[in-house]
């Protein structure tokens, strides 16, 4: 066969990888927000048989004949950044056995639905036997993969969420910020305790009114509601595919400022997926490029933008309609107050933007001590206790709160949590550009237009794919590589500077 041949049944193979991988991602969405309890054995099977074919595919015997020959092709850009990203998940494929990787997949949707017993009864103790299982064989794969890699067992655990992360890396960044937030909480908290009082919006929220707010909120933003839902699930996620994005949130009738701000963050996901490059669909150059560019998307949008004096300018009114409200509570200023309030609270998906890098490098520190046989598995809710209290300050009241908090270690995403904090010094860095590069977009998010922001994120971030790697996006997009400084210029400008901003 000859190079181009080579190339041309590769793009066939892996469109057909593609397609079972979207499968599978409809069946998790199924998992988490409708599937009746009984089904979980079912769906586990069915999860697993799905898993094994697509690795059967990758590790299949000539794959590898095909990729050096593939090599030999003349490609353009993009061809060539597919072929790379094909021969990458060759490389791990290959260095898992199909018995392991069927194990994991079933150990892992076993543990998930423990969980979600476990996670409102806040028995952490029902979880251990199936999250041991889970971590013993998501070390041997992990392990696995470092060999094929040449780096360590957490390392390659990241390479799956995160393309080139690695721990030497990320320490010192996140060593700095844990260095830096404790003192500047304090002194975020001091400022707001000086500032105008906030006042809270009396309920109660009716679920469908939120809901009917969260739909006009995403449909601003530019949610295609012909390739999309909104649904409820015990943890709000984006799933599903480009063409059928799936958010759930979950709602709390006395507080609805939760629920919306999940759904936005996780439009920010969906606006990502389906700004993914059209002619790249079914391939792996098309696909999210790793799990930082997409949390910067999410947390653009929620905490750059919908956080915003701008923003709540436009939104306030909105707001107000949804729930029939009244008074200096729905102003804009004072809505502002209570999207920018700081404070000490146990849950990562609904902490403020000081806080939630504290949440992060916690999971963090835990992540890489729990694959280095560091920290036993009954021994996280001490451990996981001891460390919040130490950077955020205040007692953990139960594992609900604490621990079991968080979906993704009991459904096997181990090496996921970094991504987070990277996601949120690369939204600040991106916003910070397209603010300067497009002097419209803050306006046109005053007035409830989207279109700017929207086509500048398509055309630098959306649009790459896998073209780029994440440093060549943001510096691209930027002038320079990823660093803290413009997250921490933008912590100080809305927390010190701006306590008192006028929204």
């Amino acid at each position: 066969m000859n190079a181009a041949s080579a190339y041309t049944s590769l793009e066939d193979r892996f469109r057909r990888l593609s397609t079972l991988d979207q499968v599978a991602g409809v069946l998790h969405w199924d998992l988490a927000a409708i599937m009746p309890s009984g089904g979980a054995e079912t769906r586990a099977a069915q999860l697993a048989e799905l898993e094994a074919l697509r690795h059967g595919m990758l590790v299949a015997d000539d794959m590898g004949d095909l990729l050096d020959a593939a090599d030999a092709a003349d490609l353009d850009g993009w061809r060539r950044a597919n072929l790379k990203e094909m021969r990458d998940r060759w490389i791990k494929a290959s260095a898992l056995t199909e018995d392991l990787v069927v194990a994991l997949s079933r150990a892992s949707s076993t543990c998930e639905q423990v969980w979600r017993q476990a996670r409102p009864d806040a028995d952490f103790k029902s979880i251990v036997p199936s999250l041991s299982e889970v971590l013993k064989l998501a070390r041997e794969a992990g392990g696995a993969k470092a060999e094929r890699l040449g780096v360590d067992a957490f390392d390659a655990m990241m390479d799956d969420h995160e393309p080139g992360a690695r721990a030497i890396d990320i320490d010192p960044v996140f060593d700095d910020l844990a260095d830096f937030l404790p003192g500047f909480l304090d002194q975020a908290l001091s400022a707001q305790a000086a500032g105008t009082d906030l006042i809270t919006p009396e309920g109660p929220f009716p679920t469908a009114a939120q809901r009917d707010l969260a739909t006009t909120l995403m449909t601003a933003l530019g949610f295609d509601f012909d390739h999309g839902r909104l649904d409820e699930s015990l943890h709000p996620f984006c799933g599903g595919v480009p063409d059928d994005v799936r958010i759930t949130t979950r709602y709390d009738e006395d507080d609805f400022t939760s629920a919306l701000m999940g759904v936005l963050h996780e439009t920010g996901h969906a606006m990502y997926e389906r700004g993914l490059p059209m002619d790249w669909r079914l391939q792996p150059v098309g696909e999210a490029l790793g799990m930082s560019i997409h949390e910067s998307q999410s947390l653009l949008i929620e905490m750059q933008v919908c956080r915003s004096p701008e923003f709540l300018t436009w939104a306030a009114p909105i707001m107000r309609a949804a729930f029939d409200g009244d008074g200096p509570a729905w102003e804009a200023t004072n809505l502002g107050r209570l999207y920018r309030k700081v404070e000490r609270g146990f849950i990562r998906v609904e902490a403020d933007e000081v806080t939630y890098p504290l949440h992060v490098i916690l999971r963090y520190r835990m992540e890489k001590a729990l694959i280095a046989g560091d920290l036993a598995v009954a021994d996280i809710p001490g451990a996981w206790n001891d460390a919040f209290e130490a950077l955020i300050g205040v007692p953990v009241p139960s594992d609900r709160e604490g621990c079991l908090q968080d979906i993704h270690w009991y459904a096997g995403a181990l090496g996921y949590f970094p991504t987070y904090t990277l996601g949120a010094m690369t939204a600040a860095q991106l916003y910070q550009a397209a603010r300067i590069q497009d002097p419209a977009i803050v306006p046109g998010i005053a007035t409830g237009d989207f279109k700017p922001l929207m086509a500048w994120l398509r055309a630098n971030v959306h649009g790459k794919g896998r073209s780029v790697s994440a440093t060549e996006l943001v510096t691209a997009a930027t002038g320079k590589p990823l660093d803290a400084n413009a997250f921490k210029s933008h912590l100080r400008a809305r927390y010190l500077d701006g306590v008192t901003e006028a929204a």
